[in-house]
């Protein structure tokens, strides 16, 4: 995994498969206590504690298609080598909660990478699921609700043609605009490596 928008990927890939209907994606920067936060929320299928006590054992998933599940451990890896960690929280009976704290100014800290393209696959591949994002930076803030964008598009599906453009619009214009003026120039060099 080269940046944290494909950890984002990956984690919300494991949302999806484990039925989840509502999927929210929180990312915080705070430059004043050099803190970057990502919490991805589900309703899915959720795991037991002893299944959550395991689950970043590379040697284990739940998929029955490969015997490997890297995913949470890559990420959790990812956090580590960034003075962060991860933590899950899951109930059997429905719904996980990741969160990955790193310094975000350390150096092995990876680069966010291409959030709206990350999004724009998500929500325009489920169009059945509602996909909530958030992302602040030291008090400035963008938000993204997938049920919100739906309803601008009456009898319309976000896969449609009429969906994408407006999903485009908002990824590509306002969530572009919100992360070059929310912190200028502070995540420039990190994010281009």
């Amino acid at each position: 995994m080269q940046d944290l928008s494909l950890h984002i990927l990956d984690v919300v890939e494991n949302s999806i498969t484990a039925g989840a209907r509502n999927i929210e994606i929180i990312v915080s920067e705070d430059a004043g206590k050099d803190l970057l936060t990502i919490e991805i929320s589900d309703d899915g299928k959720g795991m037991d504690e002893e299944f959550v006590q395991k689950v970043l054992d590379p040697f284990i998933t739940t998929r029955t298609e490969r015997r490997v599940g890297l995913g949470l451990s890559l990420f959790a890896e990812s956090a580590r080598m960034s003075n962060g960690h991860l933590r899950i929280r899951s109930n059997k009976l429905g719904g996980t909660k990741i969160t990955a704290l790193f310094q975000h100014s350390h150096i092995d800290r990876r680069p966010m990478g291409d959030l709206g393209s990350t999004l724009m696959t998500l929500i325009a591949g489920n169009p059945q699921i509602d996909f909530v994002y958030r992302h602040t930076r030291d008090g400035r803030r963008f938000e993204l609700d997938s049920k919100e964008l739906k309803e601008r598009l009456p009898n319309k599906s976000l896969a449609s043609t009429e969906g994408l453009k407006l999903l485009r619009k908002e990824l590509k214009t306002n969530l572009l605009e919100f992360l070059h003026t929310a912190w200028p120039g502070a995540h420039k060099l990190r994010d281009q490596k």
